[in-house]
């Protein structure tokens, strides 16, 4: 029950700020915040996105090259391009790994507006931050777990970060339902989404990739805006309008 409790509790916390913080934030700054709160989420990020930590620069480069070339053979991560999941993981990889080292240039309309914090970039996207965090994750294991298969669970813990982005990469973009024609092959794949936390109503989302809400119908609920509509009540934050 321990280490369940534990699995869920990562998955949530790395995926609430990887939509929160490097999505709807760094990529598209659906919101505002102070230097100092900025930092925190920062931290935050890094300690539950652990191992698979993701640099926000490079992910608000690759995701804003995503919408602008939305399913074109010029998409970083469009299912249709790829014979599976794992090559177009592959590839994903390849293209955040070239932000990362900054040896690939981003074409003029997409740098800026993105926070940057050297230090933790650097720690984070380092191998041995990575090994420190997955061997962390292997002695709670080792402490806790009562049955061996649990241990099967933590290759997941150690690509949290790239499992969550290949789910939706690939589910948005090939199963479900659309409210929009957008010009691509975004989908909302399933009307309930609390498993990826509202990140699987793309067909929204490349519609109104300014809004803060995911959801668009009554039924379609983002389990992540009720929080951030919290944050911007107590001035954490405070929300853009939509356009």
């Amino acid at each position: 029950m321990i280490i369940l409790i534990f699995f869920l509790a990562h998955w949530f916390l790395s995926l609430f700020f990887q939509t929160f913080f490097q999505h709807r934030y760094a990529s598209h700054r659906m919101f505002t915040t102070s230097k100092a709160w900025e930092r925190i989420f920062y931290v935050m990020a890094y300690l539950f996105e652990g191992a698979s930590f993701l640099n926000p620069r490079a992910y608000a480069l690759m995701h804003r090259e995503h919408h602008a070339y939305s399913d074109t053979e010029k998409d970083p991560h469009s299912p249709h391009f790829f014979v599976d999941i794992f090559q177009m993981m592959k590839a994903t990889v390849k293209t955040f790994r070239d932000y990362v080292q900054r040896t690939k240039d981003p074409e003029a309309q997409f740098p800026g507006h993105y926070p940057e914090w050297p230090l933790v970039d650097r720690m984070g996207s380092s191998i041995l931050s990575r090994l420190l965090f997955g061997a962390a994750y292997t002695t709670f294991y080792i402490f806790f777990a009562t049955q061996w298969w649990l241990f099967l669970l933590l290759p997941i813990h150690f690509m949290m970060g790239p499992i969550h982005g290949a789910i939706v990469n690939w589910c948005g973009h090939k199963y479900g339902y659309r409210n929009f024609d957008n010009k691509d092959k975004s989908k909302n794949t399933t009307p309930f989404d609390f498993l990826m936390l509202g990140e699987l109503f793309q067909n929204n989302h490349h519609k109104h990739p300014n809004s803060a809400n995911f959801g668009n119908k009554w039924f379609e609920f983002d389990p992540v805006y009720p929080v951030i509509k919290l944050m911007h009540w107590m001035r954490i934050i405070k929300l853009r309008k939509a356009y």
